[in-house]
């Protein structure tokens, strides 16, 4: 069920209809980044260059190479610090299009169904600083394991996979139950949801594919909760009853 939610995914990733929310969320993650880099390097190199003469006055001249050394470290942690906040600002800038990321999906593989129910701009506001939030504690946390002996990079499989999974997976459930019911089919499918999730960390740690894990998470959690709804008429009722109350 998760490898045919997954292929069916990339099928609609690569599709004319999804080729418009790519490029936005291409373009503004770029910008974003660019802006990040200039930022987080003026902050660097107002914290990583001053301080050696500040605290250690009237060093020989030998002792230039420890700017030059502390430069390179700052060098070394601006990279780092991009890389690891390239998944939380793809996440969120995308979390501004994946209604229509799903609505694309439903019109394309699911079109006798009735469509969803898209989010008020506030709450996928909200949905997109949240997807922000979750991704940003889930590499803290995971960072944080992998100083753990014996831990180290299943911590952040199994941080992400849950974080990520439950989020995705509870949107596209959202755009048809209100939030109480896609929480609850979620709990019910705890153990799918989560080894979906695995395959989205998978996704997200890759560089490059991480710019477009939030478009294939938001597309493969549409089909999976398709699936897994599939001839449940409680769920199909309390959808029925969103879409009239919208």
């Amino acid at each position: 069920m998760i490898l045919s939610a997954a292929h069916a995914a990339l099928r609609n990733l690569f599709s004319p209809e999804l080729r418009t929310v790519f490029f936005k969320t291409f373009g503004l993650t770029l910008i974003a980044l660019i802006a990040l880099w200039f930022g987080l390097k003026e902050v660097f190199d107002w914290l990583a260059l001053p301080w050696i003469d500040t605290l250690l006055p009237g060093l020989p001249s030998w002792a230039g190479w420890l700017t030059f050394i502390a430069a390179i470290l700052a060098g070394i942690g601006l990279a780092v610090a991009l890389a690891l906040l390239v998944a939380p600002v793809t996440a969120a800038i995308a979390g501004l299009f994946l209604d229509d990321v799903a609505e694309a999906v439903e019109r394309i593989d699911y079109p006798a169904d009735p469509p969803g129910v898209a989010l008020p701009i506030g709450r996928a506001l909200m949905q997109s600083l949240k997807f922000f939030g979750v991704v940003i504690l889930g590499n803290i946390v995971a960072l944080l394991l992998l100083l753990v002996p014996g831990v180290n990079i299943v911590a952040f499989f199994v941080v992400n996979g849950y974080l990520l999974g439950r989020e995705f997976f509870e949107f596209a459930a959202m755009r048809h139950l209100a939030q109480e019911d896609a929480k609850a089919l979620r709990r019910r499918h705890s153990l799918t949801v989560f080894l979906a999730g695995l395959l989205i960390a998978a996704f997200v740690s890759v560089p490059l594919l991480n710019l477009l894990a939030p478009l294939f998470s938001a597309a493969m959690m549409v089909h999976l909760f398709k699936m897994l709804s599939a001839g449940d008429p409680k769920i199909a009722a309390k959808a029925t009853a969103l879409r009239q109350a919208a």
